[in-house]
């Protein structure tokens, strides 16, 4: 019975060893998304479109504007000669223009906003796909967002340049206008 007992723990240590050294080592990356979009040719695209879309709100926000400046500098060569009725309807006149201006303002910036959320989101999903791809590809259990790292050891792996070569991008590619590492 001993000899059972014993026969069966070392079966058991056996086991569990082998079954530890069997597996393959946890392998982890770290990728700053955004490093890896602003390089992506579509980006530039995307941003051309969202300037061109931003153009139609600044137009319409400079014609208003122009149109508040000449109903302030009429209201101020006439105040003096105006009757107090006339004067207060042309100064709520010219607060209501402000107003309006104020609100074009906020919604022009949502509107810049949700293009902008529009155009960019195939981008996002493009980037999101080739480091799920280079992650399977390469054998990785988990890659992180650099950004959120609060350690990361030596064998941690950049996937940056794999993710670069996944999307056709060259290696030393920057953004427009970024300056070079």
């Amino acid at each position: 019975m001993k000899n059972l007992f014993k026969y069966l723990l070392l079966l058991g240590f056996v086991s569990i060893s082998s079954f530890t050294f069997g597996q393959k080592a946890p392998k982890f990356g770290h990728i700053n998304t955004a490093d890896i979009i602003a390089v992506m040719p579509d980006r530039d695209s995307a941003q051309k479109k969202l300037e061109v879309f931003a153009k139609e709100y600044d137009s319409n926000l400079e014609a208003m504007n122009v149109e508040l400046n000449k109903k302030y500098e009429i209201y101020l060569k006439e105040r003096d000669g105006l009757t107090p009725l006339v004067r207060q309807t042309r100064e709520t006149e010219i607060s209501d223009w402000q107003q309006r201006i104020q609100e074009f303002q906020q919604t022009a910036q949502q509107g810049i906003q949700t293009k902008q959320n529009e155009l960019m989101q195939p981008i996002v999903a493009k980037a999101k796909k080739a480091i799920e791809d280079v992650g399977k590809e390469n054998g990785f259990t988990m890659i992180f967002e650099f950004n959120a790292l609060q350690f990361a050891a030596a064998d941690v792996i950049d996937v940056l340049p794999m993710v670069k070569a996944k999307l056709g991008i060259k290696a030393g590619a920057t953004p427009a206008g970024a300056p070079v590492k």
